[in-house]
């Protein structure tokens, strides 16, 4: 997997998440279609960049645009 992927994976999911809003990492999943490795490469990548935020909550981990 190359940089270049994950940076794509990434603007995928934030893409995805400004369009539809917070949404748990298996909607995501579900909603982009795309394999666990990848997307937790890409949601580090948008962590790292301060570009997201994450809330634990009974039913999984809810992430959204900060």
């Amino acid at each position: 997997m190359v940089i270049q992927e994950i940076g794509e994976a990434a603007g995928k999911v934030w893409h995805c998440l400004n369009e539809k809003g917070e949404m748990t990492i298996t909607r995501l999943k579900k909603e982009l279609k795309m394999a666990d490795p990848l997307l937790n490469r890409a949601l580090g990548w948008l962590a790292r960049e301060n570009k997201l935020r994450f809330e634990q909550t009974k039913t999984g981990v809810k992430v959204r645009l900060a």
